[in-house]
């Protein structure tokens, strides 16, 4: 499976911040915020990664990220002219996914959770239809909603209803079979002249292909798109970076953990006059 990474737009919502510098590159904690939608890729077996972004943030990502070697996937770009919904970046990326299945996250979304790695990669095996990962939230109004059996098969999806059937959210996270493009490519766009996500998700909802995985009271989902949610999102992993001494999203040590990379080509990668906290954590990983 392919994977997309949506890191484009224009970051309104945490204007002035984001006048200069992408959202997707501002700091959480002590990493950029592209770094946690990498890392829950990475978890979910994903090797192979588009990232989508303006023109204009280009150099920067690929001064982040590079060609992603030294994490042990593969990483390449395409541009987005201009935000024209989540749905528009499977048009983007179709040549790149191929005709295959593929994973798509929004750039700003935050995942933590006991037990998030294995509905990852089962999450990761689709190859018919589309998932969708679900968290319970206390004003489902905000949100894209989904209501569901106890078989977990999704019964209604709507956005931000005034009248939510559930609550639980629609999260940033997505799987498709490789039907996505195409379907994208038809859809009508929404009254804010964008291919809505959410409409997507409907097709496969009607073909009875809509599979929920939910995020228990033990995980965490926030959307780093707004001043609040980016304290908090960062709040939140210093909380646990200094309880446990582990690092959350260090994508040289998930690399290393799933055997993509070695100690040696670790070492090498390293850059050698930066002490940092992030990066005396990894030199102890190979120490």
């Amino acid at each position: 499976m392919k994977a997309i990474i949506l890191a484009g737009g224009n970051g309104t919502r945490l204007a002035p911040i984001t006048t200069a510098v992408n959202k997707h590159l501002l700091p959480v904690h002590d990493k950029p915020m592209i770094y946690y939608p990498l890392s829950v890729l990475m978890l979910a077996g994903i090797r192979d990664i588009l990232v989508v972004c303006r023109d204009c943030d280009l150099t920067a990502y690929q001064h982040l990220l590079g060609d992603g070697e030294r994490f042990g996937v593969a990483i390449s770009y395409a541009l987005q002219s201009e935000p024209k919904g989540i749905a528009e970046a499977l048009i983007i990326g179709e040549h790149f996914l191929a005709n295959g299945p593929c994973c798509l996250i929004l750039g700003d979304n935050f995942f933590f959770g006991e037990g998030l790695g294995p509905k990852l990669r089962e999450a990761a095996q689709l190859r018919v239809g589309a998932a969708v990962f679900a968290y319970q939230v206390a004003d489902p109004e905000r949100f894209g909603v989904i209501s569901f059996d106890e078989q977990l098969r999704a019964l209604t999806i709507a956005e931000k209803p005034r009248h939510p059937k559930s609550d639980w959210a629609v999260t940033g996270l997505y799987f498709f079979d490789h039907q996505a493009p195409e379907i994208a490519r038809h859809l009508r766009p929404s009254s804010r002249g964008e291919l809505e996500i959410t409409s997507l998700n409907r097709h496969y909802l009607t073909q009875n292909e809509l599979r929920v995985f939910l995020l228990g009271r033990g995980s965490a989902w926030l959307d780093m798109g707004t001043s609040a949610s980016l304290q908090e999102a960062g709040a939140f992993v210093q909380m646990i970076e200094q309880r446990q001494g582990l690092k959350i999203a260090c994508l040289e040590e998930i690399a290393l953990k799933n055997g993509w990379i070695d100690a040696d080509s670790l070492k090498r990668s390293l850059p050698t006059r930066c002490d940092s906290e992030y990066y005396r954590y990894v030199r102890q990983l190979v120490t």
